[in-house]
């Protein structure tokens, strides 16, 4: 089976994103609502919540589509790019850095988290000074 065209692949994927995005912000609703707002201003229970199902869902779709070999990619694109993407971008680090693991690439994937939360969490500070002196 051949690969999707462009416009099809990305159709899925943004189809795919705009779900995983409305499940995310219901996600975080829903932990609202569940365990009150004190709860959930003192500790980021939704984005645990939605980084842990997103990477249990990205290992079963992971696995599924493994099983499944050539015709998957609809599938692919529009859960895994799409939905799990819009859901949680967590869920591909995560599946990645298992790739890197299994495959025997272990100081790879130490350095492959280290980068990306350092190099994350000090991008978005650098933003938040650069937004803070232009106000």
């Amino acid at each position: 089976m051949s690969l999707p065209s462009p416009m099809i692949a990305t159709t899925s994927v943004a189809l795919g994103g705009a779900i995983g995005a409305v499940l995310r912000h219901q996600m975080g609703r829903g932990m609202t609502h569940w365990l009150g707002v004190k709860a959930v201003t003192t500790f980021p229970w939704a984005t645990l919540a939605v980084n842990v199902s997103g990477s249990l869902a990205m290992g079963l779709l992971a696995g599924f589509l493994a099983r499944q070999g050539q015709g998957a990619d609809h599938w692919r694109l529009f859960l895994g790019v799409g939905l799990l993407g819009g859901f949680t971008t967590f869920s591909s680090f995560s599946l990645e850095m298992v790739m890197l693991i299994e495959r025997g690439q272990a100081l790879q994937a130490v350095t492959y988290a280290l980068i990306s939360v350092l190099a994350g969490l000090s991008a978005l500070y650098i933003g938040l000074i650069v937004m803070r002196i232009a106000a």
